[in-house]
């Protein structure tokens, strides 16, 4: 009977973390189309200035834009990298401490 119980609590905490995730990107989805156009048109307007700047003889703001654009691009692999580390270097623990046993029921 306890393993019955325990088997419900999981199937309802992943059920809870699916809709909380479904909720989250809904909501982001419409964030991201409700924001006005003008906001991806700074590339543009980043572009002018470089051009401007580079034509004065000013490279400092190119090599910066540059530096941004790489810290970026690299952050979210950073971080993706660093989580997947901490939890491969977990999984890895625990595998040894337990053994787990999958089984397929019918639904009575």
């Amino acid at each position: 009977m306890h393993n019955l119980k325990s088997k419900k609590l999981i199937s309802l905490r992943i059920s809870t973390w699916i809709w909380r995730s479904l909720l989250l990107t809904t909501i982001l989805l419409l964030i991201s189309i409700a924001l006005p156009a003008e906001l991806s048109a700074q590339c543009a307007m980043c572009r002018a200035t470089v051009e401007n700047n580079f034509n004065n003889g000013d490279y400092s703001t190119g090599m910066g834009l540059n530096s941004g654009i790489l810290y970026l691009l690299l952050m979210p692999y950073i971080l993706i990298g660093t989580v997947a580390f901490f939890w491969y270097r977990n999984n890895k623990k625990n595998s040894g401490k337990t053994q787990r046993t999958i089984r397929f029921t019918s639904g009575n």
